[in-house]
């Protein structure tokens, strides 16, 4: 393996920072937004278009808050969600500072918007984790397309079989592997030699895994 993409959320990043709950879990209480509003008005309707880089965050959420939620910015809206959704697993971060240490090249490839993905590099401080990220704003495909991977491998610099993949959505990694990538699926309590049984020559032993995994 000379690469491995590491999938974001539901991997890297699990919730809240301080308890780990989904990020909107108190959305109507702390802004007076239901959840359920915001999901069938925004991120149905929105989403899809906004993730793959044809429209921008903000913009098309202001236009929607209007409607829903006249009281509410998207500014303020959108730093609630980052910040609320930013909780590390430190002990997957400690795998792939050894990984990375042992010569393997390290990407986040992951379904975002340009400005999330901006903050995940810089505010939730994964960028001096890895060697750079591969989003689908950025390629105009999101996972599970195949050209996500496409481009994802001719931005990586290396074969579909030199790249390892951890991600824990099922429809993913089953795309990557019909690209011809080593893909894992992520589940709770997996570390990478598990994933990778290869990887435990490269890596040292690994880490303890224990419950406080969070900044």
């Amino acid at each position: 393996m000379k690469v491995l993409m590491v999938d974001v959320d539901g991997v890297l990043i699990h919730g809240r920072p301080a308890d780990g709950l989904p990020h909107f879990t108190y959305l109507e209480r702390d802004l007076g937004l239901r959840p359920d509003l915001l999901q069938q008005a925004f991120f149905q309707t929105c989403w899809n278009d906004i993730v793959i880089g044809r429209e921008a965050l903000e913009p098309r959420l202001s236009a929607v808050l209007a409607e829903i939620a006249p009281h509410l910015s998207a500014a303020i809206l959108i730093d609630y969600w980052f910040e609320n959704d930013s909780r590390l697993d430190l002990n997957l971060l400690e795998e792939l500072a050894a990984l990375r240490q042992s010569g393997v090249a390290l990407f986040l490839a992951t379904n975002q918007e340009h400005r999330r993905a901006g903050y995940l590099m810089e505010e939730a401080g994964l960028g001096p984790h890895v060697d750079g990220i591969i989003y689908s704003a950025a390629l105009g495909h999101r996972k599970p397309s195949p050209d996500f991977f496409r481009l994802a491998t001719e931005h990586a610099g290396a074969l579909p079989g030199e790249i390892g993949f951890i991600d824990d959505m099922a429809e993913n990694i089953e795309a990557a592997r019909r690209f011809g990538w080593n893909a894992a699926q992520w589940t709770a309590g997996t570390t990478l030699a598990g994933a990778f049984p290869g990887l435990r020559r490269l890596a040292g032993a690994e880490p303890e895994r224990n419950q406080a995994s969070r900044l």
